[in-house]
């Protein structure tokens, strides 16, 4: 994946051969190539990373690292990330091994695996694009939600095209007013005068994939059309699934989004003006969207998670070999103390995140409950803070080469950035694990 990286690098050095850029390429760009290029640095997997793993999980893990040096190349998602290019097509190739519904039915066109499964195979592939792994996790949590709750019409409707990416899902809870209290959404669900549908009016933020995607899974509050009571208004017991596909007349689409990361996947506002849905195509029952909603974030807590670790693991993997090649006051930057001491502590920051998404994932395949809440919630949390800060100590030992969009450090950094505050901020992580815990205690358990 870094040898295109590097090539294209050091071709334009070739063309503007000054002085300082021909030191520059003598002193740091060949002798990184030389090292980081070897085939067993191209295909470094470390044993943190296949700790415990079956010999189908390695399976796995190997098949999404293949296509991760393929199709995930430095130069090729550096051109997405500058070009904002949603990689559609790339994304349904890697639907053909599975990847797009992984731990969906094997009924309706799924994988069939675990949460835990789709943790390796998510870090692999975050390894070489960040970004665009993201989107392909949110969209197989639309997937689970339909094959979880949805009837057996809604599952041969809509899974089979969605786990072959034919078509793409996006998830829609987050208003204008309502990130972290979703509970108090303002979009709202009136009965048709017929009966037979639902009327739909408000906006969604922040969608991934919206205006891209073919099938929105929206959350909405449901009246009967009178004036509701204080009490329904703030209540999530009124809030229900709707699956609306994406030429629904009323439906439309803000504009994409300029963001800090993210930028191989659209962002935009998904708007509600009078949206008629069928009452077939409520996702569950009425009243349980929001129960639904929070089991989906659950799996999308692990998955953002591990989507930090495979980025934080592929940044610190270039920082040490970094450090074997730069050179400074005489010696390379390896035989620095206060560097090897930094290098161990991202190194067990990696590990210990890795392990707790794992056992959360695992904690998940077993149960949903608030055991299983709590685990996800704390590993989002971890995760997403530690690994982020392992990339920014990262771009440090790189010094300002790592500020350089040509070092691939950089776009690791925008792109982490956002996991501390997607899926339920880090401080709503916390929320939850205190809450769980104040609980136990409270009844004299440990």
């Amino acid at each position: 994946m870094l040898k295109q990286s590097f090539i294209h690098l050091s071709s334009a050095i070739n063309k503007q051969p000054s002085a300082p850029l021909q030191l520059l390429k003598k002193a740091v760009i060949i002798p990184f190539q030389q090292r980081f290029l070897s085939s067993a640095n191209q295909e470094l997997i470390t044993h943190s990373e296949q700790f415990n793993l079956t010999p189908e999980q390695l399976e796995y893990q190997q098949l999404a690292k293949d296509f991760t040096n393929k199709h995930f190349q430095e130069h090729i998602v550096s051109e997405w990330d500058r070009n904002k290019t949603f990689p559609m097509e790339t994304l349904r190739e890697a639907a053909q091994l599975g990847f797009g519904g992984i731990y969906v039915s094997t009924d309706y066109g799924g994988t069939g695996l675990s949460r835990l499964d789709a943790s390796i195979i998510f870090e692999q592939l975050a390894k070489g694009d960040v970004s665009t792994t993201a989107y392909l996790t949110i969209h197989n949590m639309c997937c689970w939600m339909i094959d979880q709750y949805g009837t057996p019409q809604q599952k041969e409707r809509y899974l089979p095209a969605l786990c072959s990416m034919e078509k793409f899902a996006s998830y829609c809870l987050t208003e204008p007013n309502s990130g972290s209290d979703a509970a108090s959404l303002r979009t709202r669900a009136v009965l048709s005068e017929d009966g037979e549908s639902y009327v739909l009016n408000g906006e969604k933020a922040f969608i991934s994939g919206g205006g891209s995607s073919d099938v929105y899974l929206v959350m909405a509050k449901v009246s009967n059309g009178t004036a509701s009571s204080k009490k329904e208004e703030s209540s999530a017991d009124a809030i229900t699934c709707f699956i609306i596909e994406k030429n629904t007349p009323g439906l439309s689409f803000g504009k994409n989004e300029v963001k800090l990361g993210w930028n191989t996947q659209p962002t935009r506002a998904v708007i509600m003006d009078n949206v008629k849905v069928k009452k077939e195509n409520i996702l569950g029952e009425i009243g349980q969207g929001f129960k639904i909603a929070m089991q989906g974030l659950d799996g999308g807590r692990i998955n953002i998670a591990t989507c930090s670790v495979g980025g934080a693991q592929q940044c610190m993997n270039m920082a040490g070999e970094y450090l074997h090649t730069r050179k400074q006051f005489g010696k390379p930057l390896s035989n620095f103390q206060h560097l090897q001491f930094k290098l161990a502590d991202m190194a067990t920051r990696v590990h210990a995140s890795r392990l707790m998404v794992r056992t959360a994932a695992a904690q998940l395949d077993m149960e949903k409950s608030s055991h299983s809440t709590t685990f996800c919630a704390m590993a989002k949390r971890f995760a997403t803070d530690e690994c982020f800060d392992v990339v920014n100590d990262s771009l440090q030992m790189f010094g300002g080469y790592g500020y350089l969009n040509e070092y691939g450090v950089e776009r690791y950094l925008r792109d982490l950035r956002v996991h501390c505050i997607l899926e339920g901020t880090n401080e709503v992580m916390r929320l939850i694990t205190s809450r769980y815990y104040l609980n136990l205690y409270k009844g004299g358990q440990q």
